[in-house]
């Protein structure tokens, strides 16, 4: 049976695997908000199927899906994927879900419950309400039946990437925006986010990509291919409105070591273009108080890091642009064992607020007994 816990992870031995660790699983949520994804979120839902047809390729995925869209779920994803019923404000699971945490003593998997506000609260924030998002990763760790820490701070996964030996990389944009978590200042910050994911280092990187909605998470920027090797967003464009801030982080991850004491490798990643809301796109939304406007011309963050590493595949995001060939080699190289899977009309869920990345929580596996 799932307990709560009130000791620290990192003193019970837990620590967060990377994202190319073994996963037992994947988890999404089921998009129907109407404020949120056009058209009755029907071209969400069929970029949603193309996504976990092509995760499921790789390990099992379960689906969560309100009750009135349980039946259609249910209809539209392979039969070999675990839909559930769940209440959810949207379907942001990277973020809502919870960092699932291994300890390579014991075997055990626990988990993490970060609080949850929506990417800012009443301060910024993307939609409200957001309370059923903020049961996520409790209702999901006690279906799993593993530990539950409760967090005594704001996070989302997509704000955090680690290389599984104890080295995090975050944003100083958005863990210690005035919306999170910066009455805590970052001294503390980085002690509650080592205790809370055993982590032994914290690199901040001051802010990450422009025309992103979530004040600056990792996930569009860089992440961790391996320990020691980063992949990182770039273009050689210096009058790009995000050459300042690439430069900036390479800067940064080339001068600094890990917690291992080790130099990262640092690999560029172009950029596709900057995309933009049409006014028909715009359109197909419904109108309410509660939800982040977007209209035409909003200018939206594309990134070819916001991939999804499976077991045995690569799912990344493709735009349509002559950068998504480049894309896909880079990671064939990156991932020599892996199959990379493109997903043609991601566009859908940029329109959204986020991509690949951002709609997925990996479940990572029990690792082996030392």
């Amino acid at each position: 049976m799932a307990r709560s816990l009130t000791s620290l992870p990192k003193a019970d031995g837990f620590r967060l695997p990377g994202e190319f660790e073994p996963k037992a699983g994947c988890w999404l949520g089921w998009p129907e908000r109407t404020d949120v994804w056009r058209n009755g979120a029907k071209p969400a839902q069929k970029v949603w199927v193309d996504i976990v047809t092509a995760i499921a390729s790789s390990e099992p995925v379960t689906v969560c899906a309100s009750a009135s869209q349980y039946a259609n779920a249910r209809r539209q994803l392979p039969a070999h994927v675990r839909v559930v019923e769940m209440t959810c404000n949207d379907t942001w699971f990277r973020d809502s879900g919870p960092a699932f945490l291994v300890n390579d003593d014991s075997g055990e998997v626990r988990g993490v419950d970060f609080e949850f506000n929506a990417y800012g609260g009443l301060d910024g924030g993307l939609y409200y309400p957001w309370d059923k998002d903020d049961q996520i990763a409790q209702k999901i760790l006690e279906i799993e039946g593993y530990d539950r820490y409760r967090a005594p701070f704001i996070a989302e996964m997509g704000g955090i990437q680690t290389d599984g030996q104890r080295t995090l990389l975050t944003t100083e944009q958005c863990l210690l925006n005035r919306n999170r978590n910066a009455h805590l200042g970052k001294e503390e910050m980085t002690r509650r986010l080592s205790d809370y994911l055993g982590a032994e280092q914290v690199i901040w990187l001051p802010r990450g990509c422009k025309f992103d909605e979530t004040d600056g998470h990792i996930d569009d920027l860089a992440c961790f291919v391996r320990p020691g090797v980063v992949v990182q967003q770039w273009t050689d464009d210096r009058n790009d409105p995000q050459w300042e801030i690439y430069q900036e982080a390479h800067d940064i991850l080339r001068s600094t070591r890990d917690a291992r004491g080790r130099a990262l490798e640092v690999h560029k990643l172009p950029q596709p273009r900057v995309l933009e809301w049409t006014a028909e796109e715009a359109e197909g939304l419904d109108q309410d108080d509660a939800t982040h406007t977007r209209q035409a011309g909003t200018q939206i963050c594309a990134s070819y890091i916001n991939y999804y590493a499976g077991n045995s595949a690569i799912v990344v995001p493709l735009f349509n642009d002559p950068c998504d060939r480049v894309a896909q080699a880079t990671l064939a190289e990156l991932f020599p064992k892996h199959r990379i899977i493109g997903i043609e009309n991601s566009r859908e869920i940029l329109l959204g607020g986020g991509n690949v990345a951002c709609i997925t929580m990996p479940q990572y596996a029990a690792p082996k007994r030392a």
